[in-house]
């Protein structure tokens, strides 16, 4: 981790080159050199990177006591998990728009409105006492986390060059399983003292907008001129990318969320259904996630292009969740989990890495929000796809196995179909 702090403190930054060439004064072209990218931008980034996580994975604890105080709500069942997982529907609705948004407007301001807002809306619940009113609280939320997903990808995008994308989204995925746990650990003890009091963790939003407030800074280019000074915004719009980086991100999608939805449904199959047992089985396969974004970070390291780094994603993922499918007892279940948290620990940085290097600047927000959007959407998706899937083949493995092979097929499609990656401006 020190070797990665350090070469991404020493990756490119802005390339300011381009004030100079407009006969901007020493002293503004001085202050935008010092405003290179270094730790604290992306210490920052990694932070507010997770608050989007958050929102789903904080609440999980919460749900069965939030269920038994709306027991008088007969549809309190399947209400409490829709208003859960309903900031992901907006996402999915809404990111595009959001990225339209950045590239018209700029990041900075924006990233810092809706971060302010995520804490607004992530905390109110605490203080309603309707299901209905927390439910549409969590779709602002979700409005939000668009908003904080799509500038934060486009920022990492415009900030850092080749290998400052590849060390920061690599330290990304290695503290986020731990942020995930420490999260985890506050919403169960929020959650025991009082049964909305997990909104509270929201609250978090407030010093880390204090944060970027601080570290995060609009990058300065030709199109951010261009956009101030109320011009036409330069650039022919690059739709076949769009539509590359939509049905990949999609697919992949479907794919990374088979067995965070399903997999729960296999280990009954094989007849585990203690959730003791199943906890302490899958604790060490899960560790795997870490290997995964390790992985990532050494086939960039070692010249792997990332088209080539989202087929070897690809073939992890779908190798481990056929692996799955075809398990015949616990430990073989435990081997494809192994395999399939590896692809999955790859699997969100690659795929952002990747779309990040197909976009130029001028487009980079609508590109990263159509990420976002076809990310999340996938999420939706996913557990209807392999709801028919298993209707077909009869058991939820077959319907891993389909997955996987899938998977497999999916890997050398990206290989040898989806065209090469041209050459954009890295930096901002």
């Amino acid at each position: 981790m020190r070797e990665l702090l350090l070469s991404s403190r020493q990756a490119a930054g802005p390339n300011t080159s381009d004030c100079r060439d407009r006969g901007e004064t020493g002293a503004l072209d001085a202050s935008v050199k010092s405003r290179t990218p270094g730790v604290p931008q992306g210490l920052t980034v990694i932070v507010a990177g997770f608050l989007p996580i958050m929102a789903i994975v904080s609440m999980f604890p919460a749900v069965p006591a939030m269920i038994q105080h709306f027991g008088a709500d007969p549809n309190a069942g399947w209400k409490v998990p829709a208003m859960v997982s309903a900031p992901g529907l907006t996402i999915a609705l809404v990111a595009l728009f959001i990225g339209m948004l950045v590239d018209k407007f700029g990041r900075r301001k924006l990233l810092l409105i809706s971060t302010l807002f995520y804490g607004v809306f992530g905390a109110v619940p605490f203080l309603l006492e309707s299901l209905d009113a927390i439910y549409a609280s969590r779709l602002l939320l979700g409005l939000s986390e668009a908003a904080i997903l799509t500038t934060l990808n486009t920022l990492i995008a415009d900030y850092w060059d080749d290998r400052g994308r590849r060390n920061w989204l690599t330290l990304q995925g290695l503290i986020g399983p731990g942020l995930s746990s420490l999260m985890i650990f506050f919403a169960g003890t929020l959650t025991a003292w009082r049964w909305n009091g997990i909104f509270l963790l929201y609250l978090v939003a407030f010093p880390i907008f204090l944060a970027m407030l601080r570290f995060m800074y609009e990058p300065r280019s030709e199109t951010t001129a261009t956009v101030s000074n109320g011009a036409a915004d330069a650039g022919k719009v690059p739709w076949g990318v769009f539509a590359t980086i939509g049905g990949v991100t999609l697919f992949s999608s479907i794919l990374y969320y088979v067995f965070i939805i399903n997999g729960g449904l296999v280990w009954q199959e094989l007849g585990v259904s203690d959730p003791g047992k199943i906890g302490r089985i899958t604790a060490l396969p899960s560790l795997f996630v870490l290997l995964g974004a390790l992985i990532y970070w050494l086939l960039g390291r070692y010249g792997i292009s990332s088209r080539g780094q989202v087929s070897a994603f690809l073939a992890v993922l779908g190798t481990g969740l056929a692996l799955i499918g075809i398990a015949g007892d616990w430990r073989m279940m435990v081997l494809g989990m192994a395999v399939q948290q590896t692809g999955a620990g790859m699997g969100v940085v690659t795929l952002i890495y990747w779309a990040q290097g197909q976009l130029p600047y001028a487009h980079r927000g609508r590109g990263m929000g159509l990420w976002t959007a076809c990310f999340f959407f996938g999420q939706f998706v996913s557990p209807l796809i392999v709801s028919v899937v298993r209707g077909q083949v009869g058991t939820m493995q077959g319907a891993f196995l389909v997955a996987g092979i899938t998977g497999l097929v999916g890997a050398v499609a990206v290989l040898f179909l989806i065209g090469r990656t041209r050459p954009v401006e890295a930096t901002a």
